[in-house]
This record gives C-alpha cells, structure tokens and sequence, in this order.
C-alpha cells in the first residue's frame, strides 16, 4: 500500500515554503516562523487508515484518512479543507480544497528520502525529509 512512506521522518531542506504560505494566504508573522521550523513528519498505517501526524516548534496536526474517500482537514494555517489523498505510481498525492482554491502535495520517496512537493497556481515548495 503505502509501506515506503511509513516512518518518522526530519525536514532537512527546504525551498521556496515561504512563497507558497504566501500563496495559501498564511500572514506575514506565520510565514516567518513557518519558514524557520524544522517539522517531523511520522506516517503510520492501521489497516486501511492512514495516520499522518506534523509536529514542530510551532504547531502541531494530525490527519486520519482512508485513500480516495474525502475527509474534513483543518490544516495548520487553520483552512478547514476538503481533502483526498491517493496513490499514484508510488506517489501520496493530497489534494486540499476550500474557498474555490486548490493545493496539491506530492509525497514520494527517493533514494531513501521523502520528497515532499507542495504546488499552489505557479508556484512549486520542495522539502526533504530523511528518516529519524
């Protein structure tokens, strides 16, 4: 199913996140401190639901979901969102819906790292994650 992506996992880079905060809608004050976090991420699986749960010096969140079937998301900038998420030829694609506007976060494992991409209209976030 989705055994690669299970794990804990550290953010060891990160490209352009304060462009697509901004994107999103995120304040000033958030995107800079945002921007500033070093998040892990543990993904965990019980049967058909999916545990994904970010934790940093910010905020934490945690989202409980069985692919392809919509769920509730308040995610961490506080958007309530309908949400998806689905495997694609070994990618976690999650799609995030509210207020008329979309988000897509791409989530694939490579060479061991987790590489996390998050795309609003033109613009294209990369974080990489290492296993903790």
């Amino acid at each position: 199913m989705c055994d690669q992506f299970l794990g804990t996992w550290k953010l060891v880079s990160s490209e352009k996140f304060e462009d697509y905060m901004k994107e999103l809608g995120v304040g000033f004050a958030m995107r800079k401190l945002g921007s500033l976090a070093k998040t892990s991420v543990t993904i965990s699986a019980e049967e058909d639901l999916i545990t994904i749960k970010t934790e940093s010096p910010i905020k934490n969140a945690e989202i409980s979901f069985k692919l392809a079937q919509e769920f509730e998301e308040t995610t961490t900038d506080n958007r309530k969102t309908k949400s998806v998420v689905t495997l694609d030829n070994g990618s976690m694609i999650h799609v995030q819906k509210w207020d008329n506007k979309e988000t897509t976060i791409k989530r694939e494992v490579v060479d061991g790292k987790m590489i996390v991409e998050c795309m609003m209209k033109y613009v294209v976030c990369t974080r990489v994650y290492e296993r903790a």
